[in-house]
C-alpha cells in the first residue's frame, strides 16, 4: 500500500497541465484537457515531485495527505 495519498478534485482543474510536466509519472491529461491521476497513491520516492505538482497547481485541486491522514499540501 502506497505511503501517501493524492486526492484531486477535477471540478477545479482548468488544464494548466503543471502537474503533467512536473510529475508525469503520476499525472496526464484526458481527452478533455484536463488533468487525470495514473494513481491516488505515492511512495516516499515520489512525494517531493507530487509536492511541486501540487504547489503549482493554480486552483488548487491536488491534495497530499500522509499514511496518518494528515494534510501536506
Amino acid at each position: 500500500m502506497a505511503k501517501y495519498k493524492i486526492k484531486y478534485d477535477r471540478s477545479k482543474c482548468i488544464g494548466a497541465a503543471n502537474c503533467v510536466q512536473i510529475a508525469p509519472d503520476t499525472w496526464e491529461l484526458d481527452p478533455d484537457g484536463l488533468a487525470k491521476a495514473k494513481k491516488t497513491g505515492i511512495e516516499e520516492k515520489e512525494l517531493q515531485k507530487n509536492i511541486k505538482a501540487a504547489k503549482s497547481c493554480p486552483t488548487h485541486a491536488i491534495e497530499i495527505y500522509d499514511e496518518k491522514g494528515k494534510k501536506l499540501v
